[in-house]
């Protein structure tokens, strides 16, 4: 079975793993080989070795650009969160961590739910093509989604107060709020980041096999070691198995 499905996801017989260079909860370090480190490089060397192949990680600014990419043959599978639109052209597995995104304001505007912060009026800052601003544009229809490049200028637009209210992950806004006590969040999640192993689509015996392969991490605690070797398990969450 390894066999087969190395050669029908790998034709270089080498495995590339495409990686979101701007995740900083899943790409957070460089190894002793100044190489790409944290939960998402570990998923694929971990991949790789059970394929029993050599792994190489393909760097991509945004996630955008990975997505962007699944069928310019420069990755063989894609670890990025799975997403409606991203589903059009990518097959993706079942997620192996799950990162909440919410909103944050400031105390003036009393902001009591995320369905309140969907009004006429209202300027949201987001970045382009992340998981949750794909998100928003297809849920939030009523207020204004202010699209810019980096999470640092989200956050700087929230800051000088060109918008209302700054979209987020949860671990990024919480540093913000640290710094601003000006600064409130609605602690419900406006979606769940659900992380999971793309690939090109139309492989069905492939993505049933990156399931299996997942639920394995899962119920052996792999992906929770991976969590606390890189630091991050209070800001990830482990999707529940069946």
């Amino acid at each position: 079975m390894i066999n087969d499905i190395s050669k029908k996801l790998i034709p270089t017989g080498e495995l590339r793993v495409g990686l979101n260079m701007s995740n900083f909860l899943l790409v957070n370090t460089k190894n002793s080989n100044d190489l790409p480190d944290g939960v998402s490089p570990d998923i694929g060397r971990k991949l790789a070795k059970e394929l029993n192949v050599n792994c190489k990680l393909v760097k991509f600014e945004k996630p955008g650009l990975l997505a962007d990419a699944v069928n310019d043959n420069l990755w063989d599978i894609g670890n990025i969160a799975s997403e409606k639109e991203r589903s059009k052209t990518i097959d993706f597995s079942e997620p192996y961590v799950n990162i909440d995104a919410n909103f944050i304001f400031r105390n003036k505007d009393n902001f009591k739910s995320n369905d309140e912060i969907n009004s006429p009026g209202i300027k949201i800052a987001v970045v382009e093509r992340s998981a949750y601003d794909l998100w928003l544009t297809e849920n939030f229809k009523k207020a204004n989604l202010i699209k810019v490049n980096t999470i640092e200028s989200s956050h700087k637009l929230f800051r000088l107060g060109e918008v209302d209210v700054l979209a987020g992950l949860k671990p990024k806004l919480t540093e913000e709020l640290k710094n601003n006590v000006d600064f409130k969040i609605i602690s419900n999640p406006f979606t769940h980041i659900k992380q999971s192993i793309g690939i090109k689509k139309g492989n069905p015996d492939v993505l049933n096999f990156l399931n299996q392969f997942i639920h394995k991490l899962i119920k052996e605690g792999y992906i929770e070691s991976l969590l606390k070797k890189h630091n991050v398990q209070d800001k990830l969450s482990i999707p529940n198995i069946c």
